[in-house]
């Protein structure tokens, strides 16, 4: 990798986390009808009960992650759906699909990987009791929103 080349690069990675921030604020304005407001990482950990996740091939290689508690992801399913009662298996659909298109939206944002990459389908993990490990071993880009005061995690994990 040339010299000009790993600047470029080190210039998109410092870039990264306020597209991806851009990406999460409209998706929920468009999705949810709401903003979401930015939370400082100390104040919430990201311990969740629900993970959403989607892969990322091709110019991009790594995995976008949302993580919340139950709570958060019921407000956010029935935000969506618009319902009273939610089942799990609708919280899981919804939490997935609001991680794919923030994985969507923020891959259409960067020039010249909208056709260029690949988006994996979403898939969720659920329950109080593990640990998401990601192999992805470069950049690693991480924000809190809080969205109706919970907080939900976003982390982008990227292959050098």
């Amino acid at each position: 990798m040339s010299a000009s080349t790993a600047l470029t690069k080190r210039s998109q990675e410092e870039n990264w986390l306020p597209i991806l921030e851009l990406a999460i604020k409209e998706v929920f304005e468009i999705m949810l009808g709401c903003r979401v407001t930015p939370s400082a990482e100390t104040e919430h950990g990201p311990h969740g009960e629900f993970t959403a996740m989607v892969g990322l091939a091709g110019a991009l290689c790594g995995i976008l992650t949302v993580c919340c508690n139950a709570k958060t992801a019921g407000l956010i399913a029935k935000g969506m759906l618009g319902g009273t009662t939610i089942s799990e298996d609708e919280v899981v659909d919804a939490l997935g699909e609001i991680c794919n298109m923030i994985t969507g939206n923020f891959k259409n944002k960067l020039a010249g990987t909208d056709e260029r990459c690949m988006l994996s389908v979403p898939s969720v993990v659920s329950g109080g009791a593990y640990r998401f490990h990601s192999l992805a071993d470069g950049t690693s880009v991480e924000t809190v929103a809080l969205f109706e005061g919970g907080p939900v995690v976003v982390r982008l994990q990227l292959h050098n």
